[in-house]
């Protein structure tokens, strides 16, 4: 088979013309699984498996695991900060793999990934029910940190921004709402069994649930590309080639390489933007209990302002990620800390019931959509190809600012002079934070130089009717007009 040469057809398009020798053209497109059904975008089921996955992920490996301190510093005869230092070991370990599972995900997807991962921490819940030495503990918790690297949202987003591209913010929506509802069932789940079962028996509980659901929808549900059933991102089917068929003009992905991405200054007020706020939420998680119970707020008082902080993460994925196709993405992720910031301002100037809950509300709905707002950020600063690599990389410092923020808003509380003015230090501090993220991210938006160097070095190619079976991208031997054409290479 020989491609002619190209000739004018449909506005902006290209004539496909094909010469076949003894034979007939085959063009036979691989279909999604059998049960799916016919005319429904197979990447929805996607984020079906994904959300239902992070929730059991979310919710067993990092919201519970405050269940499970005080019973075993009782048994063990551990402190806290010994139990919760593993956790943060896992933090810091979760960071520092996520470079090599980015690569791993844009050369292979996600499926085999995520697979291994959602075994692996099963086993581990296992070995933590057995536990018995501190050094086995935090052995432990660092291969934790590996599991998690392959299982929460990085390599999921990932098969968001491969998978949609005009309903990206759609479906980033959809994710993490489901998410959303890892600690509201999670954490009242592992209660009751510690309380009913003990915490050995629990995790055991938790590792049967974690294995019997994520493995199988895992390994069995997941795949790479839409293109590898015959579709386009969001949906579209792929037209098999056929003689005189006009091929219209393609839309134009971005598709920036790792080295270019990583070597602009967007990309390094974009991970200040985000180090940031990662040190402004894990503050706020672990610190307002205590903040609040310091001011004169019962227990009970405190512990509801918390679990309320969470739940208003769901409205504000709801109303800010679907936000993001309206307006640009930039002007989304500064409102989110901006709003934040507001918070923080109504937490620091009053110490009434009416400012803890105006501070939830603020501070909650923006916590809920940093999460997306990166993910759609990043793909849309840098395309679905290094998608993976890139936020692998942006996922480094975050850990370690989470890692951090713990043991900084302390270190802090104890510079203010304890009672009452030391958290009115951190809270001025977490406010100074939260504009700091909203700067960064104004002045990554005033470099616009992705735009201008985010071709890949073949961004000027001559056009022939031939599809690159990895991207879709129109590539072949030059037409004899000599027509150029600018693309995208997502390879």
């Amino acid at each position: 088979m020989r491609h002619g040469p190209g000739r004018s057809g449909s506005a902006g398009g290209t004539l496909l013309r094909v010469r076949v020798s003894g034979g007939r053209v085959a063009a036979a497109a691989a279909r999604p699984p059998a049960w799916w059904p016919t005319g429904l975008y197979y990447g929805w089921a996607l984020i079906a498996v994904l959300g239902i996955t992070a929730t059991l992920s979310y919710g067993i490996l990092s919201y519970a695991f405050g269940v499970f301190i005080g019973p075993m510093g009782e048994e063990l005869g551990w402190s806290h900060t010994e139990i919760t230092g593993a956790f943060s070991l896992a933090s810091m370990v979760a960071g520092v793999a996520a470079l090599p599972v980015g690569r791993w995900v844009d050369r292979h997807g996600s499926r085999a990934l995520m697979t291994a991962g959602s075994t692996l921490a099963a086993l581990l819940l296992v070995g933590w029910a057995e536990v018995r030495t501190l050094p086995a503990y935090y052995a432990l918790w660092a291969l934790m940190g590996m599991a998690s690297a392959a299982v929460l949202y990085e390599p999921s987003f990932a098969v968001v921004a491969s998978w949609f591209h005009a309903r990206r913010g759609r479906a980033l929506t959809v994710l993490t709402f489901l998410g959303g509802f890892a600690s509201v069932i999670f954490v009242p789940l592992a209660t009751w069994l510690v309380e009913g079962h003990g915490w050995r028996q629990a995790l055991l509980w938790l590792a049967a649930i974690y294995a019997g659901t994520t493995i199988p929808l895992h390994g069995l549900l997941l795949r790479r590309r839409p293109q590898d059933l015959g579709l386009e991102p969001d949906g579209a089917r792929r037209a098999a080639p056929v003689i005189g068929e006009s091929i219209g003009p393609q839309p134009v992905q971005r598709c920036v390489s790792v080295g270019v991405a990583l070597r602009g200054r967007e990309f390094r007020w974009l991970a200040l933007a985000f180090a940031l706020s990662a040190l402004t939420t894990t503050a706020v998680s672990v610190h307002l209990v205590p903040l609040l119970v310091e001011r004169g707020f019962s227990p009970a008082f405190a512990g509801g302002a918390l679990g309320l902080l969470g739940l208003m993460a769901l409205p504000g994925r709801l109303v800010f990620t679907p936000l993001g196709s309206r307006w640009s993405r930039a002007t989304v992720t500064t409102s989110i800390f901006a709003l934040q910031a507001l918070g923080c301002v109504a937490l620091l100037a009053s110490s009434r019931p009416a400012a803890v809950w105006l501070f939830v509300g603020l501070f909650g709905a923006g916590f809920g959509a940093i999460t997306p707002a990166r993910a759609a950020l990043v793909a849309e600063l840098y395309g679905a190809t290094h998608y993976g690599r890139i936020s692998g990389v942006l996922a480094l410092p975050l850990a370690v600012a989470r890692a951090a923020a713990p043991v900084g808003a302390s270190l802090v509380y104890a510079a203010g002079g304890r009672r009452p003015a030391g958290y009115d230090l951190v809270v001025l501090l977490l406010l100074i934070l939260s504009v700091g993220s909203a700067g960064a991210v104004q002045a990554m938006r005033r470099r616009e130089a992705v735009g201008r160097s985010g071709e890949c070095p073949s961004a000027m190619a001559d056009v022939a009717a031939v599809r690159c079976p990895a991207c879709g991208a129109l590539s072949g031997s030059p037409p004899r007009s000599g027509r150029r054409t600018r693309r995208r290479c997502a390879v």
